[in-house]
Order: structure tokens, then sequence, then C-alpha cells
């Protein structure tokens, strides 16, 4: 099959070319794919920041989520055959013609989405939802999201309004993004170029601060989200974008407003967790997304083979919502 492999020259190189075929095992799907998409972790992998857990495979093939038809179903699969239009997580391999995948992991695809927008759901509307529910989002909260025009932001946004947060707070770099951010539910938009996120948090909150932030950018933010916050608020880090150390860090904050911080990943987690959130996923927000009222945004669409142009895309910040690839 044709793959993207990441080749460490230069200090790591997309180079599209032939693989051997993925093989199912007894509890697999092999899969036909479809679309799959991008994610930060894949720019982080292509650098060698963010190796695949497991054993290192023979060509180390980036991709956290793919969408597609069934090839072959494994001797104890049940629930799905040849022919079903399916999507799911990865460990790693998305961005390939055929992927092998645990049952357990596999969502099967509503007739309402296309082979693009069901590529473009796994990774960020699991991320997002899982992240708000560790975060015990109860109805009436008021929500920071952080980088609202990402694949994660995205769908945050919707989830977080879905749930019943009254007030969804967001930052992004452009008012143009801010905008798009307002079409799909976000009540306050901050650009963070122009002005300082956690005065707009005051400002909009009456001075309350929000009860959950969903934090993408890390150490560049801490202090600013400490500011925001409210009294027993709770905080979920979800990426590191704006780096993972912050120095001479507050800590008073933590006693005197009672906080929770927690970090969150998807990838390294073993498989009953990822399918526990896949699960959660499945009952909660893919009906939503079925029927329209959660929406997933395609930004641009890729042939599997420009997958470095794609990757340019993403790195710029130019996105709003996910980078599609089609093999």
């Amino acid at each position: 099959m044709k793959a993207i492999a990441i080749e460490k020259t230069d200090g790591g190189t997309l180079v599209y070319r032939d693989v051997p075929d993925p093989v199912a095992g007894p509890d697999d799907l092999l899969v036909a794919v479809r679309a799959c998409a991008l994610n930060r972790a894949d720019l982080l992998q292509r650098v060698g920041g963010y190796p695949q857990p497991g054993p290192k495979p023979e060509f180390e093939i980036p991709g956290l989520e793919y969408a597609g038809e069934v090839v072959e179903a494994g001797a104890r699969v049940e629930g799905f055959a040849p022919g079903d239009r399916v999507m799911g997580l990865l460990p790693g391999g998305g961005y390939a013609e055929l992927v092998s995948t645990p049952q357990r992991l596999a969502v099967k695809v509503p007739d309402s989405l296309s082979w693009q927008e069901a590529g473009a759901t796994p990774e960020v509307f699991i991320t997002a939802h899982d992240a708000l529910l560790q975060c015990n989002l109860q109805a009436g909260e008021r929500v920071l999201i952080h980088a609202v025009g990402s694949g994660v932001g995205v769908a945050a946004v919707q989830i977080a309004k879905m749930m019943g947060a009254s007030q969804v707070i967001g930052t992004a770099g452009s008012a143009v993004k801010l905008a798009r951010a307002a079409e799909l539910g976000l009540d306050v938009g901050v650009n963070y170029r122009e002005t300082d996120f956690a005065e707009a948090v005051q400002e909009a909150t009456g001075g309350a601060g929000v009860d959950v932030i969903l934090d993408v950018i890390g150490a560049e933010y801490w202090e600013r989200n400490l500011r925001a916050i409210a009294r027993q608020g709770r905080m979920v880090l979800v990426g590191l974008m704006g780096g993972g150390v912050a120095e001479n860090a507050s800590l008073g904050p933590f006693l005197m407003k009672r906080l929770q911080v927690r970090g969150t990943t998807l990838r390294a987690r073993p498989l009953e967790q990822k399918a526990q959130a896949t699960r959660a996923f499945e009952k909660s927000v893919l009906p939503h997304i079925a029927s329209g009222r959660i929406r997933v945004v395609v930004d641009r669409v890729y042939p599997l083979s420009e997958a470095v142009a794609a990757q340019a895309h993403m790195e710029a910040n130019a996105n709003f919502g996910k980078i599609v690839l089609e093999p």
C-alpha cells in the first residue's frame, strides 16, 4: 500500500512511499482508509518529539484517526462486517491506504457524514468530550477554551454548549476565527494578540471567573489561567503548544481558590481506557453530529501524497477546523 512514512533526516521528513499492508488480528478490523486528518501530535512525531507508543514499527507512519470501509473482520469480531463505514482512534498509522484497528475502537459512521467529515471527527471530538468530562462540567457553568479555531477547540465549543454551559469564552489569534467560532456557539471571543484574556474573562463574567478551562497552550498561559479561573475551578491541560515548563509558577491560587488541575492525553492510554472514551463519545456526542446539531468543520482537503503541504498549513496556524488527507 501507499503511505506517508517519517524519515529521520533534516529534523524529520515525510515521504510518500510503498510499505507493507497491515495485518488484522482476530479482534481487529482491516480498513481501507477513505480519509484521515492531521493533529498537532503529528508535527511533534515528525521531529521525534512524540513517538508512537509500543514497539518501534518498521515504518513510522503518523496519523491518529481514520475513516474508511471495512475490508476484513477478524474471526472474533462481532457487530462489524466487510463494507461497513467506520471511523476511530489510532496510536499511529493513519496516513495510509489501509489500517488495522481493534474493533473496540471502531465506531460506525452515520449516513449523514461524508468521508471527509468522518475522517476529521474521532481524535478531536473524543479528546474534547473526554476532557470536559474529566473537569466535571455542569450545566450552568462558564467555560474558557483556548485555540477555538483548532480542531479540539471547534469540537469543545460545541460540546460545552451541548453539556449546558451557560457561557463559553474562547481565545484565537484572529477576528475571522473568532467570528466563525461564534457561529458554532461561542459567546465571547478574545483575540489573544490584542487583549489579555484573563482581563477579558473577568470583565465577561463580572469578576467571577470561569469554572472550567480547557487549555492546549500550557506554560505561556499558566499565570493568566490562574487569574481567569473561578474559585473551585477545574483546568485540564490537553496540549503544550506554549511550552511545558512554567518557571516561577504561582502556587498560592491553588490554595486560595481551591483549584483542580488535570493533564490528559489519549494516545498513551491503555486500550480499555480509549475504548471507554470512544463509547462515551458514541453515546453522548455522535447522535448530535449525526443530526447536524454539532458540526464537523473541515478546513482543507489534500491528497495523501501532499501531506507535507498539509502539515505546513497547520504549522502556519492557518486552519479553522480540521485538515484532511485523502488516500
